[in-house]
């Protein structure tokens, strides 16, 4: 009786690396993109702790495979205002810039993604 228990336990085990070594090859490549989109007419510019860029007015910025923003995200207008969005900023989020406000919202879901 204990022969025939042995298959089953090594399968068992088998399973079991099998499902920690995929989690673990998610959770280190394909880490997710973040966005950043202008719904205002005007430029703004955005500071990340690694990163200064611009967005430009109707349009948006993706940074590819950046996983989670860990720090605060500061969003500068035209006007000069400055708008702080709390870290950390995930790829299930997005930064949402509207008329002098800077918010996070669900990112869009592309439809082709799996």
């Amino acid at each position: 009786m204990e022969d025939a228990t042995r298959p089953r336990a090594w399968l068992a085990k088998s399973v079991l690396i099998f499902v920690a070594l995929t989690t673990m090859l998610t959770a280190c490549g394909g880490q997710g993109d973040v966005t950043f989109s202008n719904e205002s007419a005007k430029d703004v510019t955005v500071s990340t702790e690694n990163d200064e860029f611009t967005v430009s007015g109707y349009g948006a910025t993706v940074i590819l495979d950046s996983g989670c923003i860990q720090g605060d995200v500061t969003v500068e207008f035209a006007s000069g205002r400055r708008v702080v969005v709390p870290g950390p900023i995930c790829p299930e989020k997005q930064v949402l810039i509207q008329h002098g406000k800077a918010e996070l919202q669900p990112a869009e879901t592309d439809p082709s993604d799996p």
